[in-house]
């Protein structure tokens, strides 16, 4: 019986199952964190939580590691996002991956740039995203929706982006290195 050579030997099933799980876990911490946002903690504003912290981890996994972050997948979880909150169903699922759109068009100029750059860049998207969903509600509405939770939301994602920027990087070169596997 002839050996493989190395590059073809077959990979062991706890191998196979690692790897697996390290390309699940960014799709994982962010249906898990917006599981987490939607538990009734009385946070003045926890509302707003939820699409600032979806927002940031569909920019930064779509930005630092795009294939752990399909595209069907983050429509799920906006239509999670839609089902948790008091938006139309598929709101946040479109709004979601047009953010990861974008992000993932600019991804060569953004992945090496400074923090700050990709910061202002993620405030804009969100920004963006933010005012259109309030846009959209309105014209469901009938009529202007109130403007400050639009504001705030925007203030909100732009001040949680850099922790949980800190905290997404750590888990990055961590538990989710697929060259690690």
């Amino acid at each position: 019986m002839s050996r493989l050579p190395t590059s073809r030997r077959r990979q062991s099933i706890w191998r196979l199952l690692d790897a697996a799980a390290r390309w699940v876990v960014p799709s994982a911490m962010l249906a898990f964190g917006l599981f987490l946002l939607g538990l009734p903690f009385h946070i003045p504003g926890q509302a707003l939580l939820r699409p600032a912290y979806a927002m940031g981890c569909v920019y930064f996994w779509s930005l630092f590691r795009p294939g752990s972050m399909p595209v069907p997948l983050t429509g799920l979880i906006g239509l999670l996002l839609d089902l948790m909150g008091v938006t139309p169903p598929g709101l946040w699922a479109v709004l979601l991956i047009v953010l990861q759109s974008a992000t993932f068009i600019s991804r060569r100029r953004l992945a090496p740039a400074r923090f700050l750059v990709t910061w202002g860049v993620f405030t804009g998207f969100a920004a963006v995203a933010s005012l259109l969903a309030w846009a959209l509600q309105s014209g469901l509405a009938l009529r202007l929706l109130p403007a400050w939770p639009v504001g705030l939301e925007i203030l909100i994602s732009a001040a949680l982006y850099p922790s949980l920027a800190a905290v997404l990087v750590h888990v990055h070169r961590g538990p989710a290195a697929v060259e690690l596997a």
